[in-house]
């Protein structure tokens, strides 16, 4: 370096100095701060000797001057060094934001020793729209090394570069908050896709590391009612750890819940709000997760270095916050839906064994019929209603219901009249007393909203004859000899209205006659096209299959709708009783 050529000896003319300055300028043009520093030291190098070169930039968040770039200067240097403002050389420049020469360092009191050879040092200010942005140094083993030549020399390049560098820099931080902001866009986006509450979580804890380094990291829920902020999450150094709950307002993380506002203590030993949770803990941050103005907890990370946290990390996790509170809220909701999912699941199963229980699996033996029972619940209980109730061997009745409405609300309506029936059944054998006896029952305890649609039929096997009482319900579709035929009965349903009488039909069987029963579910079924199975089709159906026995018709009918609605979903009950005549 010693045998480079003084600047005084390259610019001898006016022009030189021109191409210079153009060469400083195009050296300056890039955006990428490492590739300027580089070429500013270049530069450097080709007008004044020196055997040590430093850019220092100011750093606000370290309250000095940091070596960002460096020939000379040992690695633990150039690493740890923060030049505090109006310290050393460097800082006293920057401090001034005056160049500052000095031919023998060793009679100034200023130096900083960076090498016991150095016996001189230069350092000018950069500076962008009056703002301190660093310094240039250049230091050398010879002493009185640098002119007032060099001096102005090294500001007409600092003048030039200052901006540049400035400009980099701001540069780079725009890139990394546009970074960050699609980072934190893409974790808002996979937050919201994860409903499971601990796997959330965990994967928070991760993506909040990739954002932020930190040493412990803890989620809490703040229980309203108990005003106790609970653990959800604690974690430290990758391991899970337990925590107690901590009353509302107390710590940090207390304190973040009660204002509302971040938190940060860059020293936990000089605040006196802090309560250890973790063990050698030195700076913490702590965030209130906000859902609809309701704060449901608080995200708190942890260090074990002293002023680790910066405002910037505040305003990163500030950011981040409201997506990591509405993913936590739907997960905990979505925990509690299922619970009470299972719930409700475990009380219709056991409601659709008790249904299994008290409707009859298949019909008793009745004389001169043959029965067949099918039933497709549209869900795992039934509003559809049926039951046999026998008098002698030559007598029985049958009720064949439909509660409004569906699922546990209709099943519970219909196993009430069903239990109703069974009362009252055993003291009427004519049909309409019987459904004005039980409608009267309804309208004594009567629930709003609820009726039942019901036919009652008894069977006079003897004469071969059916007497019906129609509550609303469906007529039976009658298979005659390859003919359908369809016997007349209307009535209010059951449980609607108050002092109703229903008359009775009398309708004369003949030998393989086939009565056919069909709640609402069947006709009314949809393929995917949206057609109606419809009575059309049924009254086909029954003419082409009358020839089989009852329960072979049944599972004839419910196979036809199974194949008629492909992947249609069921959406009402399916419910068949079929009766051949002997």
């Amino acid at each position: 370096m010693a045998t480079q050529r003084k600047p005084r000896v390259r610019f001898r003319e006016r022009a030189e100095l021109l191409d210079f300055l153009l060469e400083v300028s195009a050296a300056t043009e890039t955006l990428d701060l490492e590739r300027l520093l580089e070429n500013v030291a270049n530069i450097v190098r080709q007008v004044i000797p020196h055997e040590l070169f430093a850019i220092l930039l100011h750093s606000e968040k370290q309250h000095g001057l940091v070596i960002r770039y460096a020939l000379g200067h040992r690695d633990e240097v150039v690493k740890n060094l923060v030049v505090k403002l109006e310290e050393g050389i460097t800082g006293i420049a920057a401090a001034t934001k005056q160049p500052v020469r000095v031919g023998n360092v060793r009679d100034d009191q200023r130096y900083l020793n960076a090498l016991d050879a150095v016996e001189s040092e230069l350092a000018v200010p950069m500076l962008a729209r009056q703002k301190l942005v660093g310094v240039l140094d250049v230091q050398s083993t010879t002493a009185d090394a640098f002119s007032a030549q060099d001096q102005a020399l090294l500001q007409l390049i600092a003048a030039r570069v200052g901006s540049a560098i400035d400009n980099a820099r701001l540069y780079r931080r725009v890139e990394r908050q546009n970074k960050t902001q699609r980072t934190l866009a893409a974790m808002s986006r996979e937050f919201s896709s994860i409903l499971n509450l601990d796997a959330l979580l965990v994967k928070v804890a991760r993506s909040v590391r990739t954002l932020i380094n930190y040493d412990a990291f803890i989620v809490l829920r703040v229980d309203e009612d108990q005003k106790l902020m609970k653990s959800l999450f604690s974690q430290r150094y990758d391991q899970k750890v337990q925590l107690a709950s901590l009353p509302v307002g107390q710590g940090l993380t207390g304190a973040a819940a009660e204002s509302r506002k971040p938190v940060l203590a860059k020293d936990t030993a000089a605040d006196p709000r802090y309560i250890e949770s973790h063990p050698g803990i030195r700076s913490e941050v702590a965030i209130p997760l906000i859902v609809k103005d309701r704060v449901i907890g608080v995200m708190d990370l942890e260090s074990e270095r002293v002023g680790y946290f910066t405002e910037d990390h505040v305003r990163t996790l500030s950011l981040i916050a409201p997506s990591i509170a509405i993913a936590i809220e739907n997960a905990r909701l979505y925990e509690e839906l299922e619970k009470r999912e299972r719930a409700i699941q475990e009380d219709l199963e056991a409601a659709h064994k008790l249904q299994e229980i008290l409707m009859p699996r298949e019909a008793p033996p009745l004389m001169g019929l043959d029965v067949g029972i099918r039933m497709k619940p549209a869900r795992l209980v039934s509003g559809d209603i049926f039951d046999f109730f026998e008098y002698t061997d030559d007598h029985a009745m049958l009720a064949f219901g439909d509660s409004s409405g569906k699922g546990a609300a209709a099943a519970l309506y219909g196993a009430l009249v069903s239990g109703l029936l069974r009362a009252a059944a055993p003291r009427r054998r004519s049909p309409s007393q019987l459904l004005r006896a039980l409608n009267e029952t309804l309208m004594e305890r009567q629930v709003p909203a609820r009726y039942m649609t019901l036919l009652v039929m008894l069977w006079q096997a003897r004469e071969r004859r059916f007497l019906m009482a129609n509550a609303g319900s469906t007529t039976p579709l009658v298979c005659r000899g390859g003919h359908i035929l369809q016997p007349h009965a209307s009535g209010v349903p059951v449980g609607l209205l108050e002092n109703i009488d229903y008359d009775e039909t009398r309708f004369e069987a003949e030998a393989g006659d086939v009565f056919v029963l069909y709640s609402d579910g069947v006709q009314d079924q949809v393929n995917p096209a949206g057609e109606e199975y419809g009575r059309r089709r049924l009254r086909r159906f029954l003419e082409a299959s009358c020839d089989l026995s009852a329960q072979q018709i049944a599972d004839a009918l419910l196979a036809d709708l199974e194949e008629f609605r492909e992947t249609t979903p069921v959406h009402d009950d399916q419910t068949v009783i079929v009766m051949k005549v002997h």
